[in-house]
């Protein structure tokens, strides 16, 4: 069963997570209603928001590697570094990502980069807007 966890923010500032199952809508588990809990803290909702983006672009780097065929270790001989620099890129909890490292990785391997500067006031509507990434979309 596939599902999705979205997070955004009514007009009022609150913030609101949504579960979409493809199989089945059931109801709010207690992780659910414990999370828009803590999600209604500026703070958490911060680290919340950075630890989902470099989730997303973790995922989105092991899948081009994966796309294109090739080991973590071959990436790493393309950039010129360690298969340990390019696992803690893979790793869905390293937040230290830099534009810099992720352009390198992604044009090495033959694709673009995309990067999308939004309001903080206009992101939930932008979010809404926004189509699945495709590397991920289509697994791979």
């Amino acid at each position: 069963m596939e599902f999705t966890i979205e997070l955004y923010e009514t007009p009022d500032g609150q913030a609101v997570v949504e579960e979409e199952e493809e199989l089945m809508q059931h109801e709010k588990t207690n992780f659910d209603r414990y999370l828009e809990r803590k999600l209604q803290d500026a703070d958490f909702r911060a680290r919340f928001e950075a630890a989902e983006q470099a989730w997303d672009i973790a995922l989105q780097l092991a899948a081009l590697r994966q796309a294109r065929g090739l080991t973590q270790k071959q990436v790493a001989d393309l950039l010129g570094t360690k298969q340990q620099a390019i696992a803690r890129l893979e790793d869905p909890a390293y937040t230290g990502h830099s534009l810099s490292m992720v352009r390198r990785y992604v044009e090495a391997l033959g694709a673009n980069i995309d990067v999308t500067i939004v309001l903080a006031e206009a992101t939930s509507e932008y979010e809404a807007q926004r189509t699945p990434k495709p590397l991920l979309a289509h697994g791979g």
